[in-house]
């Protein structure tokens, strides 16, 4: 549905040349197609409301679509419920409210399924309600400014209190006998399942100060961490630096405390 634009201070005017029942175009008096529009500029699928021979037997409402290019418009005939018709040089054209915007209008606030916002720049945004039964009430934050929470967006959370949170833990099953960790570990719960010793690389300018990555060794074969260029290491462990995981089943949480320093805590040995 096109955009209904509307003036308080629209001037009427009158039809520069006789029209027929078909044309899509009026031209108006003289200088006056500005007045007319009383401010409005007429933008892609947006539309202006007039009348032309208003309150008369003859009375038509058309749509502006565009324009003016000088007083010449392109409108939209018979809207509005009303027919085109002919209507002679000198008919009166005026900006009106009928009951068609005011149908648009109740339709807008009521109930919608979905409701869209233009861009600052270019684009749309639209919200769409989910299908669920009842009244369902959104509250939005009460403050000056502020961004809503994605469920799939990539965003931090700050002064957040979570209320019994289910949390679920996202498993890297590794069987082989070396693995490095990568970013998407961070968070995750690498498992290490070999009959041999595995040996766990720990890299340089992968994660951030705060990340946590979790490391179970599930089988036979006890897992060790090392470091990786340029990468600090420390532990609870024999050897602070490279740090074994005790026995089978053993865990631990390797933390990134800054910027290539991470500290291993756990069942070491």
């Amino acid at each position: 549905m096109a955009t209904r634009l509307y003036s308080s201070i629209s001037v009427e005017t009158t039809l520069a040349s006789s029209i027929n029942n078909s044309v899509t175009s009026i031209v108006v008096a003289t200088g006056t197609a500005t007045t007319l529009l009383g401010g409005v500029t007429i933008v892609a699928n947006s539309q202006f409301t007039v009348a032309i021979d208003p309150d008369t037997i003859n009375e038509e409402i058309v749509f502006i679509t565009a324009g003016p290019s000088g007083d010449t418009f392109t409108v939209t005939r018979g809207r509005a419920g009303s027919t085109a018709v002919s209507h002679s040089t000198g008919a009166t054209v005026k900006h009106v409210l009928t009951s068609d915007d005011l149908t648009a209008f109740a339709a807008g606030i009521s109930p919608v399924s979905t409701l869209a916002f233009s861009g600052s720049t270019s684009g749309t945004t639209t919200l769409q309600a989910t299908a669920v039964a009842g009244t369902n009430t959104l509250s939005l934050p009460a403050t000056t400014t502020d961004t809503l929470a994605g469920i799939a967006a990539t965003q931090t959370l700050t002064n957040k209190t979570l209320t019994s949170p289910k949390i679920n833990l996202t498993l890297n099953a590794q069987t082989g006998t070396t693995y490095t960790l990568v970013a998407a570990d961070s968070g995750k719960l690498v498992t290490s399942s070999n009959a041999a010793s595995v040996v766990i690389t720990i890299p340089p300018s992968v994660f951030a100060a705060g990340e946590q990555i979790n490391v179970q060794s599930i089988g036979a074969g006890l897992t060790s961490f090392v470091a990786g260029a340029g990468v600090t290491v420390t532990s609870t462990g024999a050897t602070s630096a490279a740090p074994i995981l005790r026995a089978q089943n053993s865990a631990c949480t390797i933390i990134c405390t800054a910027s290539n320093v991470f500290t291993v805590i756990g069942d070491l040995s």
